[in-house]
């Protein structure tokens, strides 16, 4: 789905999910031919669970 669908399933604002993407803190599933992040928001709540897992032992 659209970095804007995507978003929306997790609460935040697009602009919050493209800055943690282009800081390196998520990646999505597949990105278009022109430049277009598609995201599983299964897989981004998994990536969000990880990386709240690693703060949390630092």
């Amino acid at each position: 789905m659209s970095t804007t669908l995507a978003a929306k399933a997790l609460g935040i604002g697009r602009t919050t999910l493209h800055r943690w993407w282009t800081e390196g803190l998520v990646t999505p599933e597949l990105v278009t031919a022109g430049g277009h992040a598609r995201w599983d928001v299964e897989a981004l709540k998994a990536q969000l669970r990880a990386m709240r897992r690693t703060d949390a032992d630092e």
